[in-house]
């Protein structure tokens, strides 16, 4: 049950990091092409009726939004930043008590944030703040730091027990868990 649920949520987790990228690839390409047709005599009538003012806002939203859940997605396949040199010089029973350590850190500090952050939508929810093109509730861009927080600390947990329960950790460069 709790492996379809996480197969569930890895697809989900991609696909939206995949979606949210496109997205804003989608509205730059979009928008330069604007811009390059406002120069072009024939195209200025029809091109200045468009207007793209919002373009920019939103594509800084949606890399926002990317790097969250994507930070979650680098913890669950392990290409997240680490620096190991510590932990590759000491012996493996030190190194299993120091892996362990900076999983569980890592748990904390993204539940932190995650609570942290849902204290600041709330907040946010509270003034009423809308963005400055887009005019969306600015609660709802926010929205990015618990959800994408709470999902790091998920998959911070997931690799933890995983770790504890086989002693490997996630390596991209291998496309599977690995002992360390």
């Amino acid at each position: 049950m709790l492996s379809a649920l996480n197969r569930a949520l890895d697809r989900a987790e991609e696909w939206l990091i995949a979606a949210l990228m496109a997205a804003a690839t989608l509205i730059i390409f979009a928008a330069v092409v604007h811009r390059e047709c406002l120069r072009v005599d024939w195209l200025w009538e029809y091109a200045r009726q468009v207007h793209f003012s919002w373009a920019q806002e939103l594509c800084i939203y949606l890399f926002i939004w990317m790097a969250k859940f994507g930070a979650a997605y680098g913890v669950r396949t392990g290409i997240h930043i680490g620096v190991d040199v510590l932990v590759a010089n000491v012996g493996p029973r030190a190194r299993r008590g120091l892996i362990t350590v900076a999983l569980l850190l890592g748990a904390l500090f993204t539940a932190v944030i995650a609570v942290l952050g849902m204290r600041w939508v709330v907040f946010i929810h509270s003034t009423g703040q809308v963005s400055p093109d887009l005019l969306w509730p600015m609660w709802i861009v926010y929205l990015c730091i618990p959800l994408g927080s709470g999902l790091m600390c998920y998959r911070f947990v997931q690799v933890l027990l995983e770790f504890r329960r086989s002693g490997a950790l996630p390596r991209p460069e291998l496309g599977e868990a690995h002992p360390e």
